[in-house]
């Protein structure tokens, strides 16, 4: 397959996917190597297609018309990361990322999109089998996420519920 209608494929496949879908995935269906999938994703990427790469695969992000983000300023263990989540995604909140501010490289972010306990539960199990660090590890636990919504009183909810539960931080 030559390589335009390659990425043409790999844009329908990940179009039409439900869930995000792995490189290694994407390269077994194209039968190429995953560095292929790679560079075909950058060149998609360069004609402003978007397409992001999130811990779990790759997903087209379609920014929602009617949607409302705001960046909350969090704080907290790593044994809390769960809990914090879910009391993001439970009030109704999408988490799209999550940047630390490091003070000899700056901001570093990296895509999430965590829209249910599903995710967070199978982000959770990422970290586990993992042995790396969150980024949060690298700020004593403080980091940001921006949060979409569909409404202003959805993202109030959201911030009620991370105060109550101690996790915004001053």
């Amino acid at each position: 397959m030559e390589g335009d209608a390659r990425r043409q494929e790999l844009l329908n496949i990940i179009s039409k996917a439900k869930r995000p879908i792995s490189g290694t995935a994407l390269a077994k269906m194209l039968d190429v190597s995953r560095q292929i999938i790679v560079q075909d994703i950058a060149l998609l990427r360069a004609v402003n297609k978007n397409i992001i790469s999130t811990n779990k695969g790759y997903v087209i992000y379609s920014d929602r018309q009617n949607s409302l983000k705001r960046s909350f300023r969090v704080c907290h263990s790593d044994k809390d990361m769960e809990d914090e989540l879910n009391t993001i995604v439970d009030n109704g909140g999408n988490v799209l990322d999550v940047v630390v501010e490091h003070s000899i490289y700056g901001q570093i972010m990296v895509d999430l999109i965590i829209r249910s306990r599903r995710d967070v539960y199978e982000f959770g199990l990422k970290l586990m089998q993992s042995t790396d660090k969150p980024l949060n590890a690298l700020t004593n636990g403080i980091h940001y996420h921006t949060v979409e919504a569909d409404s202003e009183e959805i993202l109030d909810a959201v911030e009620n519920a991370l105060r109550e539960k101690g996790y915004l931080a001053e």
